[in-house]
């Protein structure tokens, strides 16, 4: 799939908010957790978050996605792209599930890593028209 630069900014910093906040679906404790830490810390975070997300929605297949509307994938699909891009030590770095080990381990940095892709994705600008885009009167005489 081909994101733009802004839509894969936009992934990374919606799931480093989310693993600020702790847990899905507390976006609001995760932007004022996301609020109150460092310039250094953020950094940190959206650094962390990008090397479990970017490699997954960079692996995820090509999809036509309409104006005004934002790409949409399968579970099945996220599924495939997470095994692809675990590579061969089987749980990928997803943060303290190495110490599981084995298939168990690997189930649960697939389950893990579903979840916050399906997060970013689900916070993904809406697609805009490039040929629709407006020039505003100011610029047109430059």
């Amino acid at each position: 799939m081909r994101f733009t630069e802004h839509e894969l900014t936009v992934a990374v910093t919606a799931a480093a908010k989310i693993v600020a906040g702790g847990k899905i679906g507390r976006r609001g404790k995760g932007e004022e957790k996301w609020e109150s830490m460092s310039r250094l810390d953020r950094y940190h975070l959206l650094d962390a978050a990008g090397s479990q997300v970017l490699p997954v929605m960079l692996a995820l297949p090509d999809v036509e996605v309409e104006a005004g509307t934002r790409p949409a994938f399968t579970d099945e699909q996220i599924g495939a792209a997470i095994e692809q891009t675990l590579g061969e030590g089987g749980v990928g770095g997803v943060g303290g599930v190495g110490r599981l080990g084995g298939k168990l381990g690997q189930r649960v940095a697939v389950a893990a890593r579903l979840t916050l892709v399906r997060a970013a994705l689900a916070e993904l600008p809406v697609r805009q028209d490039p040929d629709g885009l407006v020039v505003p009167d100011t610029l047109e005489d430059l």
